[in-house]
């Protein structure tokens, strides 16, 4: 077995999958671990033509999808019939919570690249630069003009529709034809323009194609099932298994290895630069040891994290990269689950075609200067959501042929809007590692200790105010507010643990993703975030991989590592 490379990447979500094209376009031998099973594009998605009533049940979460994946299933999306398989068992996988923490995880090739919502955003200087002006955490080490390349760069490879609006909140990029509003929608985006200077709602944008095709396995146009979570037959969303992963097999360059468990780098202190990794097979247990120049870790923030955390040295007695003692700090999420929801009864001759798996967004418009700033929160957030026709009601009271007709017609026109907004940096929110809580491979189990606070608790009052205001404005009928039960991690978006910056002392990456104290080593997943922004952080984390990626080689090419 081989066992010496260029480089290693550890994870094949979104960023691993990055960091394998990257490097191995560029002529690196790299070697991918994966901790779960293979996931081959179509040949593995079980799901990808089932319908409702191809489940006894009908397509929900069951009692006994609850009772091994009780902690997956919070979310009362994820764990349904048909895309069950690709989220863990929680019996097989625990973790522990001081606070209600709700990690969603897929352990197989492609990890949450499959699942994921697609909602792909760019971070602006209003985020980069807002701990800095608001004395909280640490600055962030880049700015926008240092990724917006690379934002370039990653939406023209995965295909992102949308449309450009022209807001210095919301940067304009680089879009294929946005997806069409619907009625309701419309009747919303018009009330807003004539209601507010300082809003719009548009369509999301998205990693799907719209239009014509994009590199990967048969990536062309979207069909409209709205069965993306079950893996895409038509490869329309981006995915790695679809789209990057078999970029780096093309090259010949990719060596990927399933079932492998990685949990600690290797150090040489002499050299001051890691050597390698060590595995575990997760189905036989044994170890082995995987060597290159470069390693990069883009397991997802608290995988990463954990890793980094249990790759204890003389030289790093807390954790490899660890002087700041902010390594499983600052954790963040996006919080959500408030908003409002309301009807009408316009519209009646009118539907659509097809099921449009993508929302509206109203972007930020709080805390962005003059009369938008805020006295009881900092930062912002966005609304996502849509308007759609409800199927026929429950309280048909027909017979024969007037059944048949009552359940042939749809109901009312319903729209909804959700608040999305940005949680802080804490460096009270934090995960550990339990030593006397191992799990079946002998690692230690992560224990969770993070609430949202003062701050997102005044946003999501502010949030649910405005979604009531514009719909009411809207003239809509039967206007709801609702505040739903949210805990950190809902929003499956953890991240933040082990953040850049420009200091060692109060960060543990710098300005290209690399460990301050072990240059060799990159972390360019959710954990490499300084501040979270208000919009979903995917794109972001695709970007700052290319981008690091980059470097690397550049770096490699010097001799610099």
């Amino acid at each position: 077995m081989e066992t010496k490379f260029d480089a290693i990447v550890v994870g094949t979500g979104i960023s691993g999958g990055w960091a394998a094209k990257e490097l191995c376009e560029k002529g690196l031998k790299t070697l991918v671990l994966e901790r779960g099973h293979m996931v081959r594009h179509i040949e593995d998605y079980p799901t990808m033509y089932d319908d409702p009533w191809d489940y006894k049940t009908g397509d929900i979460i069951t009692k006994e999808t609850r009772r091994v994946q009780g902690k997956q299933s919070r979310t009362g999306y994820t764990t349904i019939e048909s895309s069950k398989h690709f989220f863990v068992n929680d019996i097989e996988h625990p973790y522990n919570e001081t606070n209600r923490f709700d990690w969603m995880r897929g352990y197989h090739v492609g990890g949450r690249s499959l699942t994921w919502g697609r909602q792909s955003y760019r971070l602006t200087d209003y985020d980069f630069e807002a701990n800095v002006k608001e004395g909280v955490a640490v600055d962030w080490p880049i700015r926008y003009k240092d990724i917006a390349p690379w934002y370039d760069y990653v939406e023209g490879y995965i295909g992102v529709s949308g449309e450009n609006v022209g807001l210095p909140q919301f940067p304009d990029g680089n879009y294929l034809k946005p997806m069409e509003l619907n009625c309701v929608e419309k009747q919303l985006q018009s009330s807003l323009a004539k209601n507010y200077n300082d809003r719009i709602l548009t369509i999301g944008r998205t990693a799907i194609i719209t239009e014509g095709t994009k590199p990967g396995l048969g990536r062309v146009a979207c069909q409209y099932r709205g069965r993306c979570r079950r893996g895409c037959p038509y490869a329309s969303y981006f995915s790695s298994n679809s789209s990057t992963l078999p970029a780096a097999e093309s090259t010949g360059n990719l060596t990927l290895k399933t079932n492998s468990i990685v949990h600690k780098i290797v150090y040489d202190k002499e050299k001051r630069r890691a050597t390698g990794v060590e595995v575990i097979d997760s189905e036989t247990k044994e170890v082995y040891n995987f060597n290159a120049k470069i390693i990069f870790l883009c397991a997802s923030s608290i995988p990463s994290t954990s890793i980094l955390m249990q790759s204890k040295s003389d030289s790093f007695p807390n954790g490899m990269g660890n002087r700041s003692d902010q390594l499983g700090r600052n954790i963040m999420d996006h919080h959500l689950g408030v908003g409002a929801s309301a009807s009408t009864e316009e519209f009646n001759d009118r539907y659509y075609l097809g099921k449009r798996n993508n929302g509206i967004y109203i972007p930020r418009f709080r805390n962005i200067g003059g009369k938008t700033n805020r006295k009881d929160f900092l930062r912002g957030y966005g609304y996502q959501g849509g308007g759609s026709r409800n199927g026929w009601t429950s309280n048909i009271a027909e017979y024969g042929a007037v059944f048949k007709e009552e359940i042939l017609k749809p109901g009312e026109w319903k729209i909804s809007l959700g608040g999305f907004g940005e949680v802080l940096p804490y460096e009270q929110n934090r995960m550990t590692l339990d030593y006397s809580k191992l799990d079946k491979w002998g690692l230690p189990t992560v224990t969770f200790d993070a609430t949202i606070k003062e701050n997102e608790l005044n946003m999501r009052k502010d949030m649910q105010q405005q979604a009531l205001e514009m719909l009411d404005a809207a003239g809509f009928k039967d206007v709801e507010g609702y505040d739903r039960d949210y805990a950190i991690g809902l929003g499956i978006h953890e991240m933040g643990t082990a953040r850049m910056g420009k200091d060692p002392k109060t960060s543990v990456l710098n300005r290209h993703n690399q460990i301050h104290d072990v240059p060799n080593v990159f972390v360019t997943d959710g954990s490499a975030m300084t501040s979270a922004s208000n919009v979903n952080p995917s794109l972001t984390y695709m970007a700052l991989t290319a981008r690091a990626a980059n470097y690397a080689v550049e770096e490699l090419k010097k001799m610099n590592l």
